[in-house]
């Protein structure tokens, strides 16, 4: 049960914590952007796990706030398939019984 409790039920809740906290931001006029809901619920999970981070050096304000930007989406990205196949490995791991 304790497993199930970190490695499944923990994310899925921060999850949908996150789903429903930038809800606004991904539904437009009553239709959902699902490539922007897998991004801003990925981001957290998606940072750590990021082993390329582009560093701005020599931009001005424009250049550095894009480089940034592109580092949040690819970690969104990442952390969306990061948080699939961690809640698909915590099946498994309360499947097996294993702590």
């Amino acid at each position: 049960m304790r497993t199930f409790l970190r490695e499944v039920l923990l994310p899925l809740a921060a999850a949908v914590c996150l789903a429903a906290l930038f809800s606004p931001v991904y539904m437009t006029d009553g239709s959902c952007n699902y490539l922007l809901l897998w991004i801003l619920v990925g981001l957290p999970f998606g940072f750590r796990r990021m082993s390329l981070w582009l560093v701005p050096h020599g931009y001005g304000i424009s250049g550095t706030v894009g480089v940034v930007a592109l580092d949040a989406i690819i970690g969104g990205l990442i952390g969306g398939f990061a948080l699939i196949s961690g809640l698909a490995l915590g099946v498994l791991h309360t499947l097996r019984g294993t702590n």
